[in-house]
């Protein structure tokens, strides 16, 4: 059965699959290349008649993953040039002035792969349980995160700001309150929109955020996406300008930023490359001083964002889904992990006394993972908790601890554990083929009573016992985190202290930024 709902550019015919409506590769955007290509975002093209909204659109395009990860990550299904697009699933379209919260999710893939349509993603049980959830692509690599001579930069985030504009002029429509929209993503995904929170085109889009797995550390200082730009022209065998790079086809400037990233990786002076250093990224947003002033961490402390509502979290092992995988766990002798501990700032023999406590056993790859999972992810998220803190804006702090069945268990409870968990799709190489639905349930009816609410808690928005989740404080005061996955969810006050602390003086926001510009 069929359903059709009017938007700023002509009407769309979605499905019902269910009790919940989908419409599937609704353009927000006009398509970014040809003459867009490497410009900011532009309306797309209205249409007469009736648009048939039932598959996905066009991926951004990308280079895909390693082999080694087939199996275990989700590619994207036809890239293209009209990736500007987006997905929505409600369970109740067409009622126009609609109520119901909006949740709109921002994918992963270390900013140069993924899209809002993988099957994880699927929005249908969300809106099931009383929200309209929306998926949405972006420009991935080099085509959204450059910064050109022009000025140009952060397109990713500029389409980003284009699907959040999309959905305050049209989802009413679909059933759902543009006036209390939440965005969620995880990884790459959760950087953005810790950069959202702090962007002045941003400003007043959306209410609530929740992120997973990535924060507000993560970007690109002026010299050092600048010499990214420069490198990676030089490597595509074009003039480093938005029109020498606009005529490199495509697949020339992935596999050009594909080299710049193993390049990165090798590098003998990592400081050269910033929050890329070890070439698991290459682009990042840019601190270009307009679309993003400030380093979103240091925006959060001089205030940026304390009207949004928080919910940040990360994984127990998240660094394992990039090291096991690899087999790099057992080429990581005692000298190597010594050097990498230096370079991370700690040092080596505290911290390598204070990881083996907590880890007892583990090999001097495993130490090595925990301490990367603390530098990019845990320690980055509680510094955004502290510096919201500051300004008594609550934010509400998990620990993601079911480690995954995939390769024997040897992932833990790795990056990308949770999602399909929040999704209530357990069908995923990470989730395992016996994933505990209560999990999912519980999970599920934590996010929507944030996005509800602004309180995480059971499904129908309470934080107190009942619905098999404890009462969940925010994070200031007690150092309060719900652990999740591991046995009953319990609140842990002042965790991981002895680790923590190895990391007292480091993942600083920068102290000096008294307000943020308007």
């Amino acid at each position: 059965m069929h359903v059709t709902v009017p938007t700023s550019a002509g009407r769309v015919r979605g499905q019902w699959k269910g009790e919940v409506a989908a419409f599937r590769g609704i353009p927000y955007a006009a398509p970014p290349f040809g003459p867009r290509r490497l410009r900011p975002p532009q309306p797309p093209q209205p249409w007469d008649g009736v648009r048939d909204a039932f598959v996905p659109g066009a991926a951004a395009p990308q280079p895909g993953y390693l082999p080694v990860m087939a199996g275990l990550l989700e590619e994207a299904a036809s890239p293209g040039e009209d990736c500007l697009n987006l997905d929505v699933w409600t369970p109740d379209p067409g009622r126009s002035g609609g109520r119901l919260p909006v949740m709109v999710w921002i994918h992963g893939g270390a900013f140069r792969n993924g899209s809002g349509s993988l099957p994880s993603y699927d929005g249908a049980r969300l809106a099931a349980d009383g929200v309209v959830c929306v998926t949405l692509n972006y420009r991935l690599g080099a085509e959204g995160f450059l910064l050109l001579p022009d000025g140009t930069s952060n397109l990713g985030l500029l389409d980003q700001i284009a699907a959040l504009e999309w959905v305050r002029e049209n989802i009413a429509g679909f059933g759902g309150d543009p006036d209390n929209v939440t965005v969620f993503g995880q990884s790459a995904g959760a950087i953005s929109i810790t950069a959202l929170m702090t962007m002045p085109r941003a400003r007043g889009l959306f209410r609530r955020a929740i992120t997973q797995s990535g924060a507000g550390h993560h970007s690109h200082p002026e010299d050092i996406a600048r010499r990214v730009t420069e490198r990676l022209a030089a490597l595509a065998g074009a003039e480093p300008t938005r029109e020498g790079l606009a005529a490199v086809p495509p697949d020339r400037l992935m596999a050009a930023e594909g080299a710049l990233g193993r390049e990165i990786a090798q590098a003998a002076d990592p400081g050269l490359w910033g929050e890329s250093a070890g070439g698991g990224t290459t682009v990042l947003p840019v601190v270009d001083g307009d679309t993003l002033p400030l380093r979103p961490i240091d925006a959060l402390a001089a205030g940026a964002g304390r009207d949004i509502d928080l919910l940040t979290g990360t994984t127990s092992d998240e660094f394992r889904l990039f090291l096991v995988p690899l087999g790099i766990g057992p080429r990581i002798t005692d000298e190597v992990l010594t050097g990498f501990l230096a370079g991370l700032g700690l040092d080596p023999a505290e911290a390598r006394r204070v990881y083996t406590a907590a880890h007892p056993g583990a090999t001097p790859g495993d130490l090595l993972s925990a301490a990367l999972s603390d530098h990019a992810y845990r320690i980055p998220a509680l510094r955004v908790a502290e510096c919201r803190a500051a300004y008594a804006a609550d934010t509400y702090v998990y620990e993601f601890a079911r480690p995954s069945p995939a390769l024997d268990g040897a992932l833990g409870a790795c990056h990308m554990a949770e999602i399909g968990f929040v999704f209530g799709n357990l069908s995923g190489p990470l989730t395992g083929p016996d994933a505990p639905r209560e999990l999912s349930d519980l999970m599920r009816g934590a996010w929507t009573s944030f996005a509800r609410t602004g309180r995480p808690g059971s499904p129908s928005g309470s934080v107190s016992a009942g619905d098999g989740l404890p009462p969940w404080p925010p994070y200031a005061g007690r150092e309060s985190v719900l652990r999740l996955g591991d046995g009953a969810p319990r609140v842990l006050e002042g965790a991981a202290a002895d680790e923590r602390r190895l990391w007292k003086d480091l993942r600083r926001p920068v102290p000096g930024h008294r307000s943020i510009p308007e």
